[in-house]
């Protein structure tokens, strides 16, 4: 079942072997959630957006399909070595984040660092997520988009901005997000957090209805090498509301941690 990734390599000619970053949304979006994020790195860095599975223009399997962290981590994994990145840095939001910490932690030879926006360790403590279910049940996709936006988004986010991300998960399967939920919801890293070795950034909103902050401070301090970095006001949807901030937070973050 094919996965659709895109790499976008508009590093100068005299940048040899520019390193790669391999960018994975969470439920209900694609990966153009990350297209802010390309101006402040693309000049440095080779860069893999992929649709995960079951979203976007990556094949979308139907009820019943076995899903799991490690057929993820397995597709993450594959598009990396189809773009010609045996090694990468890792940015992830909500489920993507969670997948890399899947992927340091089962897949070490792989990554060398971690950008973790809005992100569980313990799927378990996500908060609203076993509303889904009945929620899509009496009003459909478009109404659960709906009421998912106030928990995305802060006021204030521009309306094109709000518009295009509702539009985008009122077209997402239910199926796919109702069962990757519960994949989500069943993860609980806590106690193999300790093993993870590369330099982790945290970006987390202090104001997201899912993943309260004190989860990402927990996570931050669980991770040896991390640093974390909080942003006031913003809403669980911080790597689209805020992307281009974001960008230039790992920028830095790599330029400084991560020798080459």
């Amino acid at each position: 079942m094919p996965i659709h990734y895109e790499v976008t390599d508009v590093t100068a000619p005299w940048r040899s072997a520019p390193e790669t970053i391999l960018f994975h949304h969470g439920v209900g979006i694609t990966s153009d959630i990350w297209l802010e994020w390309l101006a402040p790195l693309a000049d440095r860095y080779r860069l893999v957006r992929m649709d995960c599975r079951g979203f976007g223009r990556s094949s979308v399997p139907g009820p019943g399909f076995a899903w799991s962290m490690d057929l993820l981590a397995a597709d993450a994994l594959a598009v990396a070595r189809a773009s010609g990145a045996e090694r990468f840095h890792y940015v992830g939001e909500s489920l993507g984040g969670t997948l890399g910490l899947w992927l340091a932690i089962h897949h070490p030879a792989s990554v060398r660092s971690l950008a973790l926006c809005s992100t569980a360790h313990r799927g378990g403590s996500i908060q609203r997520v076993h509303e889904w279910r009945d929620y899509i049940a009496a009003h459909g996709m478009a109404g659960w988009s709906r009421m998912m936006m106030d928990l995305r988004m802060a006021p204030g986010v521009l309306a094109p901005m709000r518009d295009w991300f509702d539009g985008e998960q009122a077209k997402c399967s239910a199926d796919a997000i109702l069962d990757l939920a519960d994949v989500l919801v069943a993860v609980d890293l806590t106690e193999r957090l300790g093993e993870i070795t590369v330099p982790a950034l945290v970006l987390h909103p202090d104001a997201s209805p899912f993943i309260p902050l004190p989860m990402a401070l927990e996570l931050h301090a669980r991770i040896r090498h991390s640093e974390i970095r909080i942003f006031p006001g913003a809403r669980h949807a911080l790597a689209h509301t805020h992307g281009a901030e974001c960008a230039l937070a790992v920028r830095e973050f790599l330029g400084r941690r991560v020798s080459r």
